[in-house]
This record gives structure tokens, sequence and C-alpha cells, in this order.
């Protein structure tokens, strides 16, 4: 083929050109595809293998909560520590996406794309299936931590003080806030989930990058959030009535709709309207067999 008809740059090598077609970033449906394998493979998994897992990284999302404290309660009291201290909100995101373990509001994208895909009703009851058993394993890791953190003699005073600073600044949002804060934060954790099978040699600097701005921009998240406010309540500061009403509630529905209806429901839309794009039909191959 003449490079100067097709506008490729002459001179090139076969060799070369192949080198040219590995550097293209995967098309969208390609993305879209490797997700929605990921999820049905998440949504075939046994409910003691969701359970255990989710647990595992209700627990460790402890640890963005341990950072911060640890974080703040090192730093002076100034403005300027919050820039610094929102880097500690990383280290539970790091460590549950890295082990591989479940979080709920990373399942609002994979898991949805399958049902997306095919909307029957044997997928919707498999959605509700694991998102029930992850959300429920996440926060009995949460609360379990903040409990350990709270009552065995880890941290010292200062610290401890710090946990309870950062559960305050959570609860100054109002219910409407939460909810809105809590849309924010899903779309971020699906834009984060989206961007990382394209980019699998920057996936450490994409979590971190992502749930970095969600701390800097205190964008509120079903899973860490029950970590920092439940230490509240542990220690006797709140009642569990506001955790539930307006903490939990609100941001759980603002999680799922960022996550699921808007970034899930958009990205799909578009490789469906790139699907119904026409295809040019192979020589000998049936228009009624595409």
């Amino acid at each position: 083929m003449d490079s100067k008809k097709d506008g490729k740059t002459p001179g090139l090598s076969a060799e070369e050109e192949k080198e040219v077609e590995k550097q293209h970033p995967p098309r969208a449906a390609v993305l879209h595809e490797t997700i929605r394998a990921q999820g049905e493979l998440e949504l075939e998994r046994s409910v003691a293998a969701l359970w255990w897992s989710a647990l595992a990284a209700g627990l460790t999302m402890g640890l963005s909560l341990m950072a911060m404290g640890l974080f703040y309660s090192r730093l002076p009291d100034v403005e300027t520590s919050h820039v610094i201290a929102s880097l500690g909100y990383s280290a539970g995101f790091l460590a549950v996406i890295l082990a591989r373990q479940q979080l709920f509001t990373e399942n609002t994208l994979t898991a949805v794309l399958p049902v997306m895909t095919k909307p029957t009703r044997y997928n919707f009851a498999r959605l509700m299936r694991l998102w029930g058993v992850v959300l429920v394993g996440n926060l009995a890791g949460t609360l379990l931590v903040a409990y350990v953190m709270l009552n065995l003699p880890i941290f010292d005073s200062k610290t401890d003080a710090a946990f309870l600073d950062i559960g305050r600044k959570v609860m100054e949002n109002n219910v409407n806030q939460m909810f809105s804060k809590g849309i924010v934060s899903g779309w971020m954790i699906a834009t984060m989930v989206w961007m990382i099978p394209s980019m699998k040699s920057a996936k450490i600097w994409i979590i971190l990058f992502i749930t970095y701005l969600m701390a800097l921009g205190d964008f509120t998240h079903i899973i860490v959030g029950s970590a920092e406010v439940s230490y509240l309540v542990f220690a006797g500061q709140l009642p569990w009535k506001d955790f539930w009403l307006i903490f939990a509630g609100p941001t759980l529905a603002g999680n799922i709709i960022g996550g699921s209806f808007i970034f899930a429901l958009i990205s799909h839309a578009q490789i469906r309207s790139e699907s119904g794009a026409p295809t040019l039909v192979k020589k000998g191959q049936d228009k009624a067999d595409i």
C-alpha cells in the first residue's frame, strides 16, 4: 500500500509499523470488554469468597484513617496540613486494589457492566447478591478496625484526637452535601477503574492521584467514611442514628449513582453507539451473521 495515499509516514518497515500499532491506546470497546469480563468473574464468585475478601478490604481500608491521623498528629495545626495529610487517604485504596480485595465502590462499575450488557433478571439478582455481600463485609471490616483503633492502646493521645477530628470533619456535611459529594466520589472511583486497564504500568499513580483528589476535595466515600465516622460513634460522640441517616444512607446512594448510573451507563451507551456503526462485511460472510 502506498504510504502517501494512506497518510502513513513513509520509510517505515513492517516491524516498525507493528511497533506503532502496539503503541496505540486500546479502544473504549476494549476497555469496556476488559472490565465487563472482570465483572462477570466477580458475579460468579461464591458468597463465602466474596464475604471474606470484602471483610479483608474493610479492615484494610482502615489504613486510610490510620495514615491520615498519623499525618495530622505530626503536622503543625495549619490549613496547609490538609494538603499533605490527604496523601494518607490513598493508603487503604492502594492496599485493597493491589491486593485484589473486594471494594464496594469499585464494584459499582465492574459488576454493573455485565448487567447493562445483558440486562436479565438473573444477572440483576447476581448483582444484588454481590453488592449486598460486599457492602456488608466492607462495613463490618471498617467498623471492626475503628473499634480496635479506639479501644486498644495503639496510638498516642494526639493521634487519637486526630482520628476524632477527621470524623467530625466528615459530619460537618449535611444530608444533601453527603449525597452530592458521594456522587462525585463514586464517579471518580469509576473513572479510576476505567483508566487502570489501559495504563497498567501507571496503576499505582492512577490510584494515588484519584484518591488523593477525593481526600483533598472532602468527597464522601461509604467505606472510608464508615471507619472515620464510626470512630466517633464508638467514642460516644455520635449516635448510631446519625451514622446511618446522615452519613451512610446519603453517601451510599451518591456513590452508587455516581459510579453506576452516571459513569457506567454513559460508558456503556458510548460502546453501544460505536457498535451500531456500519461494519464492513467480509467476503463470503452473510450480512445476517454479523
